[in-house]
């Protein structure tokens, strides 16, 4: 008879973590994340997210005594999306065997613990902390994930529906040819916004400096407060929280792909980007000790990152739509090419309630490469299910 336990001694920890990688072993795109990575999300020493909240995990076992599942489940009191009308807690971390009796035991067994702390309905699979990791289940485009990005077989997606759970929002990964294999260009839309441009001197796009983490700060704070602050509500961000993001950055860190540009001295646009180091973490098998950060740095060195993550893409008001973009991205591009380190730049999810996102990375030339979603399932099943509601500005 199947069992659930929770997960509190360090044996059980261990096969938590196993849990993903059998549920996936035998698949060639499937990159085990770091062992180190996942644990963080669990201690309240590293996740400031206990300060609003609590999490609790369980793992399944089978009448043999094998372990063929996991899920987590949490509180957040500062998770909210714009037209909630119920409490909602999270489930996340989610792995089984392809046997919906062992799905909907797990995912009951989420759902009466979120119940008994007042929660009417859950989302999942979600993280139990910021939104640019561990995030959504995987439906469309299945190849190898970005770090930080959930990974699973296509068919949780059946696991999920067949329980109940609805589909909240779609979470929408493009990609772009920034420098291709074949030499591709870039549309002729972005070279002729970016001679319109260049020819005014008033207007320079410059890229990261390591030791300007300063300079980072302003210019972050400038653009972001005025290009995204009023977004869902966001606050205005701090001069000390963007230098923790600089600091975030630091370590892996390539100049050459982070850029600001200015008007007349003042900055108006950013294009962050960072390597995608899943594909050398790929090869350490969730291992991060001493031997596996000097293998990293060599597997780095040696040109094992070929794709980079865009981050966050910002244009102040007053230059949006204004083809300022095309004109940074053109000056990336020469400096990309001439390094010659990157074929291609994939943007994290985007979701499918900002249409103005959308109509800005396929303005860009950009297409679709994978696709997330994020489920919501309501304890009331008479109760009317409403999708996240489309933003406006």
């Amino acid at each position: 008879m199947a069992e659930i336990q929770i997960v509190n001694s360090r044996k059980l920890e261990k096969l938590f973590l196993q849990v993903h990688i059998t549920c996936n072993q035998g698949n060639p795109h499937f990159i085990r994340p770091l062992d180190k990575d996942v644990q963080d999300i669990f201690d309240p020493q590293k996740n400031k997210s206990f300060r609003f909240g609590e999490v609790i995990r369980w793992l399944l076992f089978d009448d043999t005594g094998e372990a063929v599942g996991r899920i987590a489940a949490f509180t957040n009191e500062k998770y909210t999306n714009k037209g909630d009308d119920v409490p909602v807690g999270g489930m996340g971390f989610f792995e089984c065997v392809n046997d919906q009796p062992s799905a909907n035991l797990l995912f009951d067994t989420a759902k009466n613990w979120l119940a008994e702390r007042g929660m009417e309905a859950m989302d999942g699979p979600i993280n139990f902390g910021e939104r640019d990791k561990w995030w959504g289940l995987l439906i469309d485009g299945f190849e190898p994930p970005l770090y930080g990005m959930n990974y699973n077989p296509p068919y949780y997606q059946k696991l999920f529906e067949t329980y109940g759970f609805q589909l909240f929002y779609n979470q929408i990964c493009w990609t772009l040819p920034v420098v291709g294999a074949k030499n591709e260009q870039l549309q002729p839309k972005f070279y002729e916004a970016h001679d319109k441009f260049a020819a005014n001197p008033d207007f320079e796009a410059r890229h990261l400096k390591k030791g300007e983490a300063e300079l980072f700060a302003k210019n972050f704070c400038a653009i972001y407060n005025q290009a995204w602050a009023k977004h869902e509500g966001n606050k205005n961000m701090e001069t000390k929280q963007a230098l923790r993001i600089y600091h975030a950055m630091k370590p892996i860190m390539d100049e050459d792909i982070g850029w600001f540009t200015y008007y007349k001295g003042e900055p108006v646009a950013m294009w962050m980007n960072i390597p995608d180091i899943n594909q050398v973490m790929r090869h350490l098998n969730g291992k991060f000790d001493l031997f596996h950060k000097l293998k990293f740095a060599y597997l780095r060195w040696r040109g094992g990152i070929t794709r980079m993550v865009s981050v966050l893409f910002g244009v102040v008001p007053e230059f949006q739509g204004s083809g300022i973009d095309y004109y940074m991205i053109v000056e990336a591009e020469k400096v990309i090419k001439k390094k010659g380190r990157y074929t291609d730049v994939e943007m994290l999810w985007q979701g499918d309630f900002n249409p103005k996102i959308l109509a800005i990375c396929e303005n860009l030339g950009s297409v679709e490469r994978r696709r997330l979603a994020t489920f919501r399932y309501l304890f009331d099943r008479e109760k009317e299910f409403k999708r996240h509601p489309i933003l406006s500005y």
